[in-house]
């Protein structure tokens, strides 16, 4: 009898393909992952795991040497397989975990140039999601469970004999593609995103996105509780220093920040900038790193996958959506509970119906 093992066959060997055609769907946002620490802040490599527990909540984040974590750089590529996942089923189509796609699709989707380099760094973006082990009690249901995953199962580029690629495919883990057909667990977020260059920015905004909404009070921080929150390996005092900077260039596309105290507390309110109609796209003024070399702080060294320049808006849809109703109370504070009347909005939340509100999308 032969002693050589079986081969395993390719987990795309058993899911239908979603072959992503649509070229201008707008970008959309898994809650989850724009609330808890899932991804290096840092423009270094990160091998440092993100240990993070609130209430039930648990999420842990690994990474190897060879790789290092995940950034929220490397995010812009779950961001994209979110956004073309609900766009093709508002449009009707089947959709899976298993994407088959070409570079140029996801690279020109997100902001990025279009060269070879652009696609290596695409290439080493994938590497640290399949890499990056996660896992979390999130959306847990009767029975306690832990969930452990990678952001990438396994992914594959088809490439011409001189090195051209012509095709990318690859396998979301089920844990996120649940999240994203469940309607109610994404976002829209404007496209003025994929310019922030800012680690933090970008985080901040997500936070910003998923807390504060439309809501006209916005939603208030306790710093020392947002440096939890983000997993970021820089000093508390450094953390505050960088958002207090953040604040003074107010560089979020649709949100003000503005920096409140009480008592010794340093405090951070985010509100949004206009509630109206009226187009986000010119948001972003000319934005500098928020990590420059000058300020002593370890997020100096070069993005593997970042925006380097302004890029014209991809998607028609432009305004930040609805009221989001379901922030937790306990999100804003490390040493209290949060009171309700620093972030709800009492009369308009009796107004807003399950219709309207923007957690159905």
């Amino acid at each position: 009898m032969s002693s050589r093992r079986a081969i395993t066959p390719s987990e795309r060997s058993k899911l239908e393909p979603f072959v992503v055609a649509t070229g201008d769907a707008s970008p959309r946002d898994q809650r989850d992952l724009m609330e808890r620490p899932f991804f290096s802040l840092a423009k270094a490599k990160r091998t440092t795991p993100i240990l993070y527990e609130a209430g039930d909540i648990r999420v842990e984040v690994y990474a190897v040497p060879e790789h290092g974590m995940a950034t929220i750089w490397d995010a812009d590529v779950l961001i994209w397989a979110a956004s073309q996942i609900v766009e093709a089923e508002n449009l009707g189509l089947k959709t899976s975990r298993f994407l088959r796609f070409t570079p140029y699709q996801i690279l020109t989707a997100v902001g990025r140039q279009t060269g070879a380099r652009d696609y290596k760094l695409l290439k080493g973006a994938l590497a640290r999601l399949q890499a990056t082990v996660i896992r979390t009690s999130i959306r847990q249901d009767e029975h306690w469970r832990r969930h452990q995953f990678s952001w990438i199962n396994e992914w594959e580029e088809c490439a011409r004999r001189d090195g051209r690629v012509e095709g990318m495919e690859f396998v979301l883990p089920d844990w996120f593609y649940r999240g994203v057909i469940d309607r109610s667990l994404v976002l829209t977020i404007d496209p003025a995103y994929f310019r922030l260059t800012g680690g933090i920015e970008r985080w901040l905004y997500r936070v910003a996105r998923k807390h504060a909404g439309r809501q006209p009070r916005g939603w208030l921080f306790e710093i020392a509780h947002l440096h939890a929150k983000s997993g970021s390996l820089v000093r508390v005092s450094d953390f505050a220093l960088q958002i207090r900077r953040i604040a003074a260039r107010q560089p979020l596309p649709g949100y003000c920040l503005h920096i409140e105290r009480e008592r010794l507390r340093e405090l951070l309110r985010i509100v949004p900038a206009k509630l109206s109609t009226a187009p986000v796209d010119g948001a972003v003024e000319a934005l500098g790193t928020s990590h420059a070399n000058r300020n002593g702080i370890p997020h100096a060294a070069l993005s593997g996958l970042r925006t380097r320049e302004p890029q014209l808006t991809l998607w028609p849809e432009t305004v930040i959506p609805g009221l989001n109703l379901e922030s937790n109370l306990e999100s804003n504070c490390c040493c209290r509970p949060a009171r309700p009347a620093e972030n709800t909005d009492t009369t308009t939340l009796l107004s807003v119906s399950p219709q309207t509100g923007d957690w159905r999308r």
